[in-house]
């Protein structure tokens, strides 16, 4: 799979909130950072923790993507999530790092 197949996998599982298919697509020591250096969590048990109360209390998240880049083993979407909590709408910049 290229590294695109692999990010849009990911978020087919969030738009469901199948996080067992969500952690599948991340190696199990994955780091979630706030641009540029503030980690938010760290490893497989962090993010269930941290997503499964996230599709547990907005079970119509979805995400659209309005532009996507590629470059060798990185991933850039700029993205629009809808059916987040509390209501309305985010815009989010996620970067990946597929390995």
């Amino acid at each position: 799979m290229t590294p695109a197949q692999i990010v849009q996998r990911q978020l087919d599982a969030y738009d469901t909130g199948d996080i067992d298919a969500f952690l599948a697509t991340y190696t199990d020591d994955i780091a979630v950072y706030d641009h540029p250096s503030t980690l938010l969590m760290r490893g497989h048990d962090a993010m269930r923790e941290t997503y499964s109360k996230l599709f547990a209390s907005a079970p119509d998240l979805k995400t659209h993507i309005s532009q996507r880049i590629e470059h060798g083993n990185f991933v850039v979407d700029y993205e629009t999530v809808t059916g987040v909590p509390g209501g309305g709408t985010r815009s989010v910049i996620a970067m990946y790092q597929v390995r």
